[in-house]
C-alpha cells in the first residue's frame, strides 16, 4: 500500500455506535402511527444512505406515499434532536487511535450521510478532543454518497490529493464512495455491516479494531 497522509472517516457505524439510538427515535415515529417497530440490529441495514432512505426502510412496504414520509421524516428530525446523545457513544478503541493520529500530525475530517446539523453537532460533542480539518454532513445541493463530489471537496480543503487518503467507513457504500474518490478504501468490522458487503463494496483492506488503523498509513 502507498504512503498516506490523510485519514477521512464515515461517522456513524466507524467512530460512533449510533445505532440504538437512531432505532430508538425511528420506532418512536413508527409507533405514534400504529406501525410496528423494528429491533435495534435491523437498523444495521436501513442506515448509511441517508436518514429519508431509513425512513423508507422501517416504514412498511405499502405505506411509502410522499405524504407520509414527510411527515415521517419532519417528526424524526424532533425526535432524534432530543435524543440523539442517549445511547450514542465512541466505538471501543477510537479515542486512542484518533489521539494517536493527532499526536503524529495525521489531517482528519468527517463526511457522513447524516444530516449536516446533526453531524456537526455531534462531531462537537463526542469528538471535541480531537481536530477534524472539515465535519461535513448531508447537506442541500450536494450528492449523498457514494457519488464522491464532497470526498473530493474535502481533498481540496486539506489539499491532500485523494490517493494520499485512506477512506475508513463501515458500508459498501463507503467503499464505493472511496473508490470512486480515488482514495484507498478501508472497511471497519466493528460497525454496522459484515466483510462480505465490504468485500464487494471494492474495499482495499479491512480492519477490525480501530487500533490496526495507522499502520495503514
Amino acid at each position: 500500500m502507498k504512503h498516506h497522509e490523510a485519514v477521512l472517516f464515515d461517522m456513524d457505524g466507524t467512530l460512533l455506535d449510533t445505532l440504538e439510538d437512531l432505532a430508538d427515535s425511528m420506532n418512536e415515529v413508527l409507533a405514534a402511527r400504529g406501525f410496528p417497530a423494528h429491533p435495534p440490529a435491523a437498523y444495521k441495514q436501513f442506515v448509511g444512505l441517508g436518514i429519508v432512505r431509513m425512513i423508507e426502510q422501517a416504514l412498511p412496504a405499502a405505506a411509502g406515499d410522499d405524504e407520509l414520509l414527510q411527515a415521517c421524516l419532519d417528526e424524526m428530525n424532533r425526535v432524534y434532536a432530543e435524543r440523539w446523545a442517549c445511547k450514542t457513544r465512541l466505538y471501543p478503541g477510537i479515542a486512542a487511535t484518533l489521539s494517536g493520529l493527532a499526536k503524529r500530525k495525521v489531517p482528519m475530517a468527517i463526511f457522513s450521510n447524516k444530516p449536516h446539523e446533526f453531524t456537526t453537532v455531534m462531531a462537537k460533542h463526542f469528538l471535541a478532543d480531537w481536530h477534524f480539518a472539515a465535519v461535513l454532513g448531508a447537506r442541500a445541493g450536494y450528492p449523498r454518497k457514494p457519488d464522491p463530489a464532497v470526498a473530493l471537496e474535502i481533498s481540496g480543503r486539506l489539499a491532500v490529493p485523494p490517493d494520499r487518503f485512506l477512506y475508513v467507513g463501515d458500508t459498501g457504500t463507503d467503499m464505493a464512495t472511496a473508490r470512486a474518490a480515488g482514495m484507498t478504501a478501508v472497511g471497519v468490522l466493528w460497525g454496522f455491516r459484515d466483510e462480505a458487503e465490504l468485500t464487494a463494496g471494492g474495499a482495499q483492506a479491512i480492519i477490525r479494531a480501530p487500533g490496526e488503523l495507522p499502520a495503514l498509513l
